[in-house]
């Protein structure tokens, strides 16, 4: 335990403090189990927020990303490669969509989105330069740049960054009224995600997505999903919106696209969407390289060849059979879909934050949000007997909370014998 103490001590005093971390120092892992630097596993239910979907140390993801190094790792979107072509097909021929441009992190993928939005509502609608307006859903996320930022409703993502740049407006998730509403001769698109994942795993009702392209057929606006940590088999299909078969009009990618090695993200489209870009309209040095659509060609590869999107919505009803049917009175809600899901937790009885602390203790790895959910994600290639194993320790963890319904009132033993005499 020294070991941990120092090495985190040690990182604390060099490292900005952004992020909150989880009492343990990570050094190995391969498949879903972790250990630590004092030797001890654990079974990881979050999966790096899905980007390690396949796992840690994927046999087949380490063998191209090796050859591949090997071979070309970098060279800028100056020059063609052997590797870019066959990967963005590959990506085009999932989504049933036209034209990818690769990026390397879903927030640049985001970005990336917005561009292609406001220029198209210039072109292609007309709308006046530099009054674009773009409707986005109450309680997002798609990332930490200014932009993205400045149109969160959460506060402390704004606090103290701002001014923002504007040309955003938000509307409640799962109200596809309210975002008919919200439309204007400035709106050029609709951006949302099919569930909202730092929001805590929040479901739209049946049939919102359905319900916002035909507005957006109506009104003549784009659709843009972000689908960076719901897609690519997390809810068991390929990606969220699959499962109201509808089809955007643009898909952003990220996180288990980098076959839980290297960053790499996309922005999908259609032709009519993705045409606006033209030579020197936007770019990245590393967005695109040998390196990355080698891993990302493998990774969707590996879904596609181990069966991921299936195993990820049977072992994900299994696993939500399981949380649901534990007994707990802390326990205000458990919503999801595939194997992603979301524990809502009552705050008078304990913190989601308190409960990582103590799955940790139990050998298991979980993340909360906004400190009343408890987040499972585990790796598609987890198996029935992990997610039991896993789940007797959470009833462990669950079964020790007191129950917040229970009287407070303390009786006396004098009290007590008066009230049987």
């Amino acid at each position: 335990m020294n070991d941990s103490l120092n090495i985190i001590a040690h990182e604390q005093a060099v490292t900005a403090a952004n992020y909150d971390p989880l009492p343990v120092v990570l050094t190995e892992a391969r498949g879903v189990w972790a250990t630590d630097v004092d030797g001890k596993r654990y079974l990881d239910m979050m999966s790096a927020y899905s980007a390690v979907s396949l796992g840690h140390g994927h046999p087949r993801i380490l063998k191209a990303m090796s050859e591949q190094a090997a071979r070309l790792a970098v060279t800028s979107r100056a020059y063609h490669t052997d590797v870019l072509g066959p990967f963005l097909a590959k990506l085009v021929a999932l989504t049933g969509l036209d034209v990818a441009l690769p990026m390397n992190t879903g927030a640049e993928a985001v970005e990336t989105a917005i561009k292609a939005a406001r220029r198209w509502g210039y072109r292609r609608k007309g709308i006046a330069v530099d009054q674009a307006e773009i409707l986005v859903a109450e309680n997002n996320f798609h990332g930490r740049t200014t932009a993205i930022v400045g149109f969160s409703s959460d506060a402390s993502y704004r606090e103290g960054f701002g001014p923002f740049p504007g040309g955003f407006k938000r509307v409640p998730f799962g109200d596809a009224e309210a975002m008919t509403r919200a439309v204007t001769d400035r709106t050029c698109a609709v951006l949302v995600e099919p569930i909202q994942g730092e929001a805590g795993i929040v479901l739209p009702p049946e049939g919102y997505l359905k319900d916002l392209r035909t507005l957006c057929d109506k009104r003549n606006l784009l659709l843009l999903l972000d689908e960076v940590q719901s897609g690519l088999g997390r809810t068991g299909r390929w990606f969220a919106h699959q499962h109201e078969e509808i089809r955007p009009d643009g898909l952003i990618l990220g996180k288990a696209l980098g076959g839980g090695v290297y960053p790499v993200s996309a922005l999908v489209g259609t032709r009519d969407l993705m045409e606006v870009f033209g030579p020197g309209s936007h770019g990245s040095t590393f967005g695109g390289n040998p390196l990355a659509a080698r891993i990302g060609l493998e990774a969707l590869a590996v879904i596609e060849d181990e069966g991921l999107v299936q195993r990820s919505a049977e072992l994900g009803a299994y696993l939500l059979e399981r949380l649901r049917a534990m007994r707990s009175n802390v326990v205000v809600d458990v919503r999801g879909r595939g194997l992603w899901v979301g524990v809502e937790i009552d705050p008078s009885a304990a913190s989601a934050r308190s409960l990582c602390d103590n799955l940790l203790r139990e050998g298991v790895l979980s993340k909360d949000t906004h400190g009343t959910v408890l987040r499972f994600a585990p790796p598609l290639t987890i198996t029935r007997d992990e997610i039991d194993w896993a789940m007797e320790r959470i009833e462990k963890v669950f079964a020790q909370l007191p129950d917040p319904h229970a009287s407070h009132a303390q009786v006396s033993p004098a009290q007590a014998s008066h009230a049987q005499a």
